[in-house]
């Protein structure tokens, strides 16, 4: 009898990787010198915990300011960080720290917690990668450093280093208060600063590298920037700058008269939390403003940029800036008979659109799904369950007030929808499905069908 040889696929490695930071997570923040008080936090709640920092998504069903020790906070802090970067990536980055030859298998696991293209250059992407991210975050934690350490004497270096690291690798947990960045909704330099470690964090490494290419190369170049990025990057670029502001000015318009959000600011005040709360709904989950207190247009027109959420291959969750791009251009092709789907000037593969289709499907189905589990555990108003369910899919982390008083059942279902939307709906689709390769050995006869 011949024995099957059991092996991993590279998505099954990714989902288990999260996986096991996360059960490795909350048996640390469970011991009693991971809470503030020494008495050990109930395990669901360290659960959640974990799942939150790793997933980096920032809902919290306890306090971090006042629930955990330093030791605990340590503990987000790194869950944060590894869960923005990727199990994978920092255990690559290790290998490489320590000279270690990377095979192929392992390179097959960068590519895809990447969702790259190719190998080539893999290891060296990474190092770019840990390097950039590393000086973004410091550079983020100095500047943090000029507010907090004043007000804060010498914890306020720990603030800012964890804010830093929480922005960039948009998780939007923080150890200032309670009520979030509420206190700091009209300071410029705390709204700049988090706003541009969230923009660079969720934009992506490869627009990273398109940009800086072009920064060192000629003067031609230079004045051709936009002309001469990859088509990936101009996609990101556009896409996230006519979300920001456009998601800016609809709430600036929706908020302007309600004294419980922007209603009793000045005019400039007014812009600046306007633009911060567009930022912060592309899965960065800081808050300058409550939730809750917003207005329907307001909060339905959040729950929109929660499920688009950043860009490919960077620290943001969400179905993606390049998805709905190409699902919008590919619609309106669709409308117009063409056969072509394109964007500047260059055509989409149509193995792109058939993948951003795919990627919303199962987004909006995890979506879907939690969103009538916890209709059905709680007696909560349904536009605070769907803002949950939202933020939880898109690792966003904002919340209308609902996640301190889940129950279990509820804090269970945020738990599986968190990780579900991390470790990506169409990646647990193809882990499900790995071990099925089917062959189109005999075709179908096509028929048309009546569509819409």
């Amino acid at each position: 009898m011949i024995k099957k040889k059991f092996s991993l696929s590279t998505t099954h490695m990714i989902m288990l990787s999260f996986l096991s930071v996360i059960l490795i997570g909350s048996l640390l923040l469970s011991l009693p010198v991971s809470s503030a008080s020494g008495e050990a936090v109930p395990y669901l709640d360290a659960l959640f915990t974990s799942t939150t920092a790793a997933c980096v998504t920032g809902l919290v069903t306890l306090p971090t300011v006042t629930t955990w020790s330093v030791f605990g906070q340590a503990v987000i802090l790194v869950l944060i960080q590894v869960g923005g970067l990727g199990v994978i990536t920092i255990m690559s980055a290790l290998m490489i720290l320590l000279h270690k030859r990377m095979g192929i298998g392992d390179r097959l696991l960068l590519q895809d917690a990447f969702n790259l293209n190719s190998l080539s250059g893999i290891v060296r992407f990474v190092k770019r990668v840990i390097s950039g991210t590393f000086l973004v975050e410091g550079i983020g934690a100095l500047l943090y450093m000029t507010v907090f350490v004043p007000e804060f004497g010498l914890r306020g270096i720990w603030i800012s280093l964890f804010t830093s690291v929480s922005a960039f690798c948009n998780a939007g947990i923080d150890i200032i208060a309670e009520n979030s960045l509420c206190s700091y909704a009209t300071n410029p330099l705390i709204n700049t600063v988090t706003s541009l470690l969230i923009i660079l964090g969720g934009i992506g490494y490869i627009v990273w590298w398109d940009v800086i290419w072009l920064g060192r190369g000629t003067a031609v170049m230079r004045r051709r920037s936009f002309r001469n990025l990859s088509l990936h990057s101009k996609i990101a670029i556009v896409s996230t700058l006519i979300l920001i502001f456009g998601g800016g000015i609809l709430i600036f318009v929706f908020e302007y008269s309600n004294p419980l959000t922007i209603g009793n600011l000045s005019a400039f005040d007014k812009i600046q939390v306007s633009l911060f709360q567009s930022v912060t709904t592309r899965t960065a989950g800081f808050a300058t403003i409550s939730q809750k207190d917003l207005t329907n247009a307001s909060s339905v027109l959040c729950l929109l940029l929660m499920f688009v959420g950043g860009s490919p291959v960077g620290t943001a969750g969400g179905i993606k800036t390049v998805t709905v791009a190409v699902l919008v251009v590919s619609a309106i092709a669709t409308i117009q008979n063409k056969q072509d789907v394109s964007m500047f000037n260059r055509n989409i593969s149509r193995q792109a659109v058939s993948k951003a289709a795919a990627v919303t499907l199962m987004s909006f189905s995890v979506m879907f799904i939690s969103t009538i589990l916890l209709s059905a555990v709680s007696g909560a108003d349904v536009l605070d369950i769907l803002f949950e369910t939202v933020s939880a899919t898109a690792t966003v982390g904002l919340t209308r007030d609902l996640t301190p008083h889940l129950n279990a059942a509820g804090k269970m279902i945020i738990i599986g929808t968190m990780y579900l939307g991390r470790v990506g709906p169409i990646s647990l689709a193809l882990a499900l499905n790995s071990g099925k390769k089917h062959q189109n050995i005999v075709r179908n006869p096509t028929e048309e069908i009546s569509v819409g």
